[in-house]
């Protein structure tokens, strides 16, 4: 054991680069967590509410339909008319595609079920309909 003198004349130091190694590390665990908590698929639309709502475990295709009424593929504008088409287009034949419909609350529900007409008339495609927890 060694004991303190009057010869030892240095002051105490505090070691902080284990405390910044410690900071980096919650700071990356924040980032990351964040960057997979906010991931969107569609254009920024106020969804309606639902309790009996369910999370669907892939998403491949997304059609938005925003509060003016326009419509959006996978955030491309796109018209009723050329919907069809271009779903079967992006859908994998070997498997079935999932079309997940976002429609803001505003939207009028005509247009909504004239969208989701379309959708349910492709072959091999099942259709959601994205809802906000409430």
């Amino acid at each position: 054991m060694r004991l303190l003198t009057d010869t030892d004349d240095r002051a105490p130091e505090v070691n902080i680069v284990p405390l910044m190694d410690v900071i980096f590390a919650i700071l990356t665990f924040f980032v990351m967590t964040s960057l997979l908590l906010s991931r969107t698929e569609g254009l920024p639309v106020n969804l309606p509410g639902a309790s009996s709502g369910k999370t669907q475990d892939q998403t491949k295709i997304v059609v938005t339909i925003d509060p003016q009424g326009a419509i959006a593929l996978n955030r491309q504008p796109t018209d009723l008319a050329s919907l069809t088409p271009k779903i079967q287009a992006l859908g994998n034949k070997n498997e079935e595609s999932l079309v997940v419909i976002n429609a803001d609350e505003k939207v009028g529900h005509g247009q909504v079920v004239a969208v989701m007409d379309r959708v349910r008339q492709i072959p091999g495609v099942k259709m959601g309909i994205a809802t906000k927890r409430q």
